[in-house]
């Protein structure tokens, strides 16, 4: 448009629609937040109000509320990247589509280990405990039942194996959904539990 187009005086209508079509311009879109740096901006918005709200509190209050603060934000990081969280999404599920015996998976965590691969054989380790347990009908033989399951109802069913029951899942999920490595005395630890469930 020309500027002897534009009329001297615009009517409200004109001045409308000479405004929407300026700012229609996607010069003025590109350097909106998107919704994700706005969600941002009003968290650090709210903690700033919180700050400087905390100032004309006591000393003891606001060490409280940043406290507060910190220890939620850790939360909120280990549920959403944590173990925990690996776990959670995971379902922790103990064994794969392949039915085997205990002796079965026994014997492919020997080879796993033989060949060095300590995490396979951790977790074949305790895939055979677990068998076992069914086997001797501590356990029902349950499809999806989860580390902890185990843990929990093998501990109830054999007290006195409740604590190695324990050692045994936490061993698996540290390996396998922790990221830790698996490492000769944990792999250990699990042959020990095998045995006293098989005594």
């Amino acid at each position: 448009m020309a500027v002897a187009d534009v009329p001297v005086d615009l009517g409200r209508d004109e001045a409308r629609e000479a405004a929407v079509r300026e700012l229609s311009d996607p010069a003025y879109v590109s350097d909106d937040p998107n919704p994700l740096q706005r969600a941002i901006e009003w968290i650090l918005d709210r903690l700033g109000e919180l700050f400087a709200g905390a100032g004309g509190m006591s000393g003891l209050t606001a060490i409280v509320i940043i406290v507060a603060v910190v220890v939620l934000i850790v939360i909120v990081i280990r549920l959403r990247v944590g173990r925990t969280g690996r776990v959670l999404r995971s379902g922790a599920k103990v064994f794969g589509s392949t039915v085997m015996t205990a002796a079965e998976h026994r014997a492919a965590a020997e080879k796993a280990a033989a060949a060095g691969d300590l995490a396979e054989a951790v977790r074949e380790r305790f895939r055979a405990v677990v068998r076992e347990l069914e086997q001797r009908g501590v356990l029902d033989a349950r499809a999806g039942r989860t580390v902890d399951e185990v843990a929990f109802e093998a501990g109830q069913a054999l007290p006195v194996l409740a604590d190695d029951l324990r050692g045994a899942a936490m061993q698996f999920d540290d390996v396998w959904y922790g990221g830790r490595t698996a490492t000769a005395e944990g792999y250990q630890a699990l042959v020990s539990v095998d045995g006293k469930v098989r005594g």
